[in-house]
């Protein structure tokens, strides 16, 4: 049985917040524990076309197209290289 979950993420390619479906497992999603600050990478997960990348805070997850875990090697900083680039991008439009 799939366990989906409908989360609201920001979609910086469509500069807006968007409803999603997403299913939450240890073969698609890797966690980041010890997460000390606000902006710390807690979680990357493979979606439908693309990658969703949550902040420690109470920012909307970021959904970015056609990038997995395994593209960035399942790494933490590059997830946050990522996530500054998009919303550099974002702050410019």
């Amino acid at each position: 049985m799939h366990n989906s979950t409908k989360i609201t993420v920001y979609n910086p390619q469509k500069g807006r917040l968007e409803t999603i479906e997403v299913e939450f497992t240890d073969d698609n999603t890797t966690w980041f524990h010890h997460c000390k600050y606000p902006g710390d990478i807690s979680m990357i997960t493979d979606c439908v076309g693309g990658i969703l990348i949550r902040e420690f805070d109470y920012t909307y997850p970021i959904r970015i197209y056609d990038v997995s875990r395994a593209d960035i090697g399942y790494s933490r900083e590059e997830a946050r290289r990522l996530v500054r680039q998009y919303k550099e991008i974002a702050i410019s439009q």
